[in-house]
């Protein structure tokens, strides 16, 4: 593996520590396992190591990270050896971070939905900045948003959200 060499030990250590959950937590909702998450989690580090280009903030990095796992997922979503792998003994069907029944909903929506819902719900965005990372308009934003609570408010009852 060829590292970027203008990452330092320390800087690397920084950024992982800073990053690694929620990278987890988003790869957990596209591989709804933890064998698959974990390897896409090492899989956007690797292309967090060969990326190039210093962040410009904090939350310029989150974002790229929140892209990054996004996008390795959906690529190993893509590969013909996951589509043909049935291997019931690895999935399981809670997320080791948080249980409840809430989390597990937000799991089962479609992706167009689950992306929008996570960054809203659980890191805090708002609909423009959720809009500029994903690089969609702001009101398909809250079109997603509305038709995730929609989805969820069925699955879960009348007081969820």
């Amino acid at each position: 593996m060829d590292v970027n060499k203008s990452h330092s030990e320390q800087e690397i250590i920084d950024v992982y520590e800073r990053n690694v959950d929620m990278v987890y937590r988003i790869c957990f909702s596209y591989m709804k396992n933890i064998v698959d998450s974990e390897d896409a989690v090492s899989q956007t580090f690797i292309k967090y190591l060969n990326y190039h280009k210093p962040f410009l903030s904090l939350e310029h990095e989150k974002a790229w990270f929140i892209v990054a796992a996004k996008n390795t997922c959906k690529d190993m979503l893509k590969q013909w050896w996951y589509k043909k792998r049935i291997d019931k003994e690895i999935i399981l069907t809670t997320d080791p971070f948080d249980k409840d029944k809430t989390r597990e909903a937000v799991l089962e929506l479609p992706n167009r939905y689950k992306m929008v819902t996570y960054l809203y719900y659980y890191e805090g965005y708002n609909n423009q900045e959720i809009a500029h990372i994903l690089k969609i308009p702001s009101s398909t934003v809250r079109n997603r948003l509305a038709r995730s609570r929609k989805i969820l408010k069925r699955k879960l009852g009348e007081n969820m959200i």
